[in-house]
């Protein structure tokens, strides 16, 4: 069965694209949940019109997130943890609270999009990777520190 696509499906295809995809698939999965349309005549017309409103939504957001990556591009955020022997921390940092403390700077970001390859366990500076958009990332520098020293 000939179907379009009206959202973007992993290894299937993009919006508009024109696919062929097994009877079964078609109507139990990607039609009921609005993935596709039937291909026909008027759905092409009407698909064209919905691909030029999602490229446009997906520009604007490509577009917020790079004003908002070039705010912020000089943040820092101080973090105070308890510390142990060795400078090594009782617990660990982890993206959610890096998250919390960029909240606190009025910069609301999923914990999602805070990048961490592992948990921050030492004191010390870290640059950590915020993912804004698929396209569009930034970093910020996090302070760990000791939560008894001024």
């Amino acid at each position: 069965m000939k179907v379009i696509l009206r959202k973007n499906v992993d290894n299937l295809g993009q919006v508009g694209d024109v696919v062929n995809v097994k009877n079964g698939y078609a109507r139990n999965y990607l039609i009921p949940y609005g993935f596709a349309y039937i291909a026909r005549e008027g759905a092409l017309k009407k698909i064209e019109e919905e691909k030029q409103q999602y490229l446009q939504q997906v520009a604007k957001e490509k577009q917020d997130a790079e004003a908002l990556a070039a705010q912020m591009a000089d943040t820092q955020v101080n973090i105070k943890m308890k510390v142990g022997s060795d400078s090594k921390l009782y617990g660990s940092v982890t993206n959610q609270i890096i998250a919390a403390a960029l909240a606190e700077k009025n910069f609301n970001i999923d914990k999602r999009f805070v990048i961490l390859e592992e948990p921050i366990k030492t004191l010390g500076i870290f640059d950590v990777k915020i993912k804004l958009h698929p396209e569009v990332s930034t970093s910020v520098k996090v302070w760990v520190t000791d939560e008894k020293e001024q």
